[in-house]
């Protein structure tokens, strides 16, 4: 027997406006409402309303509660000022990434992170067996909170019709506590869209009248429900990671192309955290003679590479594997992120293939991402 999937607040609200379901990291979330190109598309365009209630936030509060982030994370937490926001990673003994994350600080001794939903006990776990010895507490407040993301370049001109929080002044990655259509909310500029937004923590009770309000105020601007799938498409084009693709355990921040969130220079604890001895020989490795690099591939043709694909030359010769793949809305044509050797990595490398069921289709190696905003 398995458990039944949990259902988010606002569950009802989505299969009355007929939502496909499906199962995701244990929980039972939207797919889909209508199709997942137009969706993708009113995002990039105008804007889209998602329910991202699955994610899991975990509270660290203390008069150490930095000290613990610091010794806990990869990321200089203690370095974040109140009111903001850092992506950064929570890491194994030996380098390898047990989740991506974002860390906001709340006040000066209380933090709030936010983990994803399949990752989000190995989080708490892996936090609570490493808070030892400092003087801090972890509150695992999954319950606590709904959180919906209001996402795409008309998405601040929607949330300035429900709040007086002042939105001009709230930069990308903070956040600030105000009152959205009358409901209290942790308002942040983050999103995983590519795309100006915001995500509203509030509480569970709340979470309805909240999507009644915004889905009033975005009516005019063509704001629509989003379900996960064009949030993959669009972390995708992105070029941003998604956990047990181009991160797992057996990945490093470096092989990822993500050492910048590494911070060796932090002070606290006397400079130490889990993984360091690890990370610096991956940070070492990277930079003399990284085996494989992280690149987009963007086909030629009109078959579509997945995840688990082989990355080919001309011949046949294995030099990588897809980590994430789909048709892309916005460049018109499929696309891929994926692991290859150093040797083919570079922008605009010739006989790059990818084997789509024994067919080897040609792709443009290129840098990531595949698309960026106009700010």
């Amino acid at each position: 027997m398995t458990d039944a999937p949990r259902r988010t607040a606002l569950d009802a609200t989505h299969r009355a406006l007929g939502a496909t379901m499906t199962d995701f990291a244990g929980w039972d979330m939207p797919l889909r409402y209508s199709s997942e190109r137009d969706e993708h598309v009113a995002v990039r365009t105008r804007a889209g309303l998602f329910d991202l209630s699955h994610m899991g936030e975990i509270t660290v509060t203390g008069p150490q509660a930095a000290d613990l982030l610091d010794y806990a994370l990869v990321g200089n937490i203690g370095g974040v000022r109140t009111g903001r926001a850092r992506y950064t990673m929570i890491c194994e003994a030996g380098g390898g990434i047990l989740d991506d994350l974002i860390v906001y600080r709340l006040a000066d001794q209380e933090y709030m992170v936010v983990a994803n939903a399949s990752n989000a006990q190995v989080v708490l776990d892996a936090l609570t067996a490493r808070a030892g010895g400092f003087d801090a507490a972890i509150r695992d407040d999954r319950d606590a909170y709904a959180l919906l993301a209001v996402q795409g370049p008309e998405s601040p001109g929607i949330l300035k019709k429900v709040t007086d929080a002042d939105l001009d002044g709230l930069k990308y990655y903070a956040g600030l506590p105000g009152t959205v259509a009358g409901v209290e909310a942790l308002i942040a500029r983050t999103g995983y869209t590519g795309e100006d937004g915001f995500e509203l923590f509030v509480r569970p009770a709340d979470a309805v009248a909240l999507w009644e309000a915004l889905t009033e105020a975005g009516q005019d601007a063509g704001l629509v429900p989003c379900g996960l799938s064009c949030r993959d498409t669009l972390r995708l084009e992105a070029g941003m990671p998604l956990y047990g693709h181009e991160l797992t355990t057996a990945t490093t921040p470096f092989d990822a192309g993500l050492g910048r969130v590494v911070k060796f220079e932090k002070t606290t604890n006397d400079g130490d955290f889990v993984g360091r001895a690890a990370l610096a020989a991956a940070a070492e490795r990277a930079e003399a003679n990284p085996p494989r690099k992280l690149v987009g591939l963007i086909a030629e043709g009109r078959r579509v590479p997945r995840a688990g694909y082989p990355v080919v030359t001309a011949d046949g010769t294995v030099i990588g594997e897809v980590t994430s793949g789909a048709p892309s809305p916005t460049l018109g044509k499929p696309v891929a992120i994926a692991y290859v050797d150093a040797a083919y990595a570079t922008p605009g490398t010739e006989g790059v293939c990818v084997d789509i069921r024994g067919s080897h289709e040609p792709y443009e190696v290129t840098a990531l991402p595949f698309y960026k905003r106009q700010k």
